[in-house]
């Protein structure tokens, strides 16, 4: 039964370590539990109405979770090693009864305290490959807090970097931009701009997938709400006497069909063209798809 909880335990702190890897280091689809995490707390959102996402809430607090979850994770499954072992393998300091102190509360409590090396050392290993064990679990923790720190850094200013394409594309829509400014040298240099902000963006999605799970706020900064603008100068460019913008409006419109491919087949699974796949994304985000054309102040001459 002791072998049987080391396998088990072993188990669990290999699937953490297996979803941190494919999360931070190797963003595959196999970075199941992360991935699950932020999606039920996204639909949980969801339930509280309007208000809780459009305050940025479930972004941050879904990596709380995941956060939470690893931690737990690997400290149960370490927990699950100590136990059968305890107290013939460990320890006590003075004024604690070893046959009160190795229950599987115990076992968590010290599975707790080394993850999070703490040291405190009211109980101790004393077998020799748990006392080499003991220091790997602080090492594992160690790793979690390093790799919590990373995802933080990579996330927020991937963030910002489809925020500010977002602010980009209003600024364009809420500008003179007629059809005869956009058929110009500065129209194709806009738009291949907007196409290559586009790419990253992209990429963003596919390195830091939980990005998704974000509300933007502002409807100019929130990228679901412009995308709708971005594919209407995609069009308008396409019938562009100016050879550059209709080579830079095939280049924003692979853009996007590349953006829709991947929000498609990581989020939303509508399996249709890229115009359903963008509407389903405002819809998804709370947002309108936006304006079909530039504001009607400015006209289209």
């Amino acid at each position: 039964m002791a072998w049987l909880g080391t396998f088990a335990g072993a188990v669990l702190v290999l699937f953490v370590l297996r979803d941190v890897f494919h999360t931070l280091w190797h963003p595959t689809r196999h970075g199941g539990l992360s991935r699950r995490v932020m999606r039920a707390v996204w639909r949980l959102s969801a339930l509280g109405g309007t208000r809780w996402r459009s305050a940025g809430l479930a972004g941050p607090l879904g990596m709380v979770t995941v956060v939470a979850v690893w931690a737990l994770t690997v400290a149960v499954g370490w927990g699950l090693v100590y136990w059968p072992r305890m107290p013939e393998g460990f320890s006590y300091a003075p004024g604690l009864d070893p046959a009160e102190h190795a229950g599987p509360v115990d076992a968590l409590y010290l599975s707790l305290v080394t993850l999070a090396t703490l040291g405190l050392g009211d109980i101790a290993p004393t077998a020799g490959w748990l006392r080499a064990l003991a220091p790997l679990e602080a090492l594992v923790g160690f790793v979690l807090l390093s790799a919590t720190v990373a995802w933080i850094l990579g996330v927020y200013p991937a963030l910002a970097r489809r925020r500010a394409l977002a602010l980009r594309v209003s600024h364009v829509r809420r500008s003179p931009a007629t059809a005869r400014a956009i058929d110009s040298d500065g129209g194709a240099a806009l738009l291949d701009g907007l196409a290559s902000a586009l790419s990253t963006i992209t990429v963003d999605f596919l390195q830091y997938a939980e990005s998704y799970y974000f509300d933007d706020g502002d409807e100019n900064t929130s990228l679901p709400g412009q995308l709708g603008y971005a594919a209407d100068l995609a069009n308008r460019a396409a019938s562009a006497r100016h050879p550059d913008v209709r080579l830079s409006g095939a280049v924003l419109r692979t853009a996007l069909d590349d953006l829709a491919t991947v929000l498609d087949e990581r989020f939303l699974r509508t399996e249709g063209p890229p115009d359903r796949v963008f509407a389903a994304y405002a819809a998804d985000h709370g947002r309108s798809r936006g304006p079909d054309g530039p504001p009607p102040a400015h006209g289209s001459g």
